[in-house]
């Protein structure tokens, strides 16, 4: 997801998104995946020079990312969405007003986990498949993809809050799936979210996806597994808790309690209580189709 805090800081992008053409480019980009200068030259009917100076200001706005391989016919130019998202305030916030961290998937404080499951590095699977023995491994904190069919992952989030700053918001972002043996791209999952064991709301995740490869998965990534997820923003309030700007429940940061001394844990889970039991997968960095890991912004007024 790219933020834009501030107007001016965005202007890049608002050029960039300022034409008609380059607007189609996203959305061919965002339908395909991925397509190569040629294939976009020829599906909006332009010529070379003028489909690379469109891509040029996409990729400089940061809005793409090009990446060149070896094709039959020489090297290729393979353009990418880099971000799915665009979330921008017209208020601009005092920039002391929040903090950002990026929690790496494989550093959960806790889990429970039944097979199928497992996890990887973006080097190696850990241990064995589908033995939870091996979510208590020490290489566990590096691992950037992980499956479970059932149970849970907790991640410990960070309070840097002073005793007169009081929570305004908590925002999570993560690239997120069902888990299905190989995978399934219709396998609905009702993924349940909890803060400091309060459930917040849940999501249904349409499928666990390998139509295609994932854009970041490593060379050695089986074609027969899960490829990508889809990217989610959760916002928790005190108007209540959001996904991808859809209220989810009523819940909000009162009911919670959370103030400067609190610890915070964010648990994501496929229980008893879940309708369509399908499991769930994290994507980290190196997999899937976003380069990022749990991403959590905490947003605060000075009291």
């Amino acid at each position: 997801m790219i933020y834009i805090k501030h107007l001016m800081s965005g202007l890049d992008i608002f050029k960039a998104l300022s034409s008609d053409i380059r607007i189609q480019i996203i959305e061919l980009l965002a339908k395909n995946q991925s397509l190569n200068l040629n294939d976009l030259a020829k599906r909006l009917n332009l010529s070379n020079g003028a489909i690379t100076m469109h891509i040029k200001k996409l990729e400089d706005s940061g809005l793409i990312e090009i990446q060149t391989s070896g094709g039959k016919h020489g090297i290729q130019k393979i353009c990418y969405l880099k971000k799915e998202k665009l979330m921008v305030d017209l208020i601009s916030r005092d920039e002391d007003n929040l903090y950002e961290t990026e929690i790496r998937v494989g550093h959960f404080s806790d889990y429970r986990a039944a097979p199928t499951c497992g996890l990887a590095t973006k080097d190696q699977i850990v241990g064995e498949f589908d033995d939870p023995r091996y979510f208590a491994d020490p290489k566990r904190v590096e691992a950037e993809i992980i499956w479970l069919s059932e149970g849970y992952l907790e991640y410990r989030i960070p309070n840097y809050l002073k005793p007169y700053q009081k929570l305004r918001e908590i925002q999570f972002s993560m690239e997120l799936g069902s888990e299905a043996p190989g995978y399934c791209d219709q396998y609905p999952s009702d993924i349940r979210f909890h803060i400091n064991n309060t459930e917040i709301g849940s999501w249904t995740s349409p499928g666990d996806f390998g139509d295609s490869r994932g854009t970041f998965n490593p060379e050695w990534w089986p074609p027969q597994l899960n490829q990508y997820g889809m990217l989610k923003l959760i916002r928790i309030n005190n108007d209540g808790c959001f996904i991808d700007g859809f209220r989810i429940s009523d819940v909000t940061l009162e009911h919670i309690g959370l103030d400067y001394r609190s610890s915070i844990a964010f648990r994501m889970a496929v229980d008893d209580r879940s309708e369509n039991k399908g499991g769930l997968t994290i994507f980290g960095k190196h997999f899937g189709n976003y380069s990022q890991d749990l991403l959590v912004r905490v947003i605060y007024d000075t009291i």
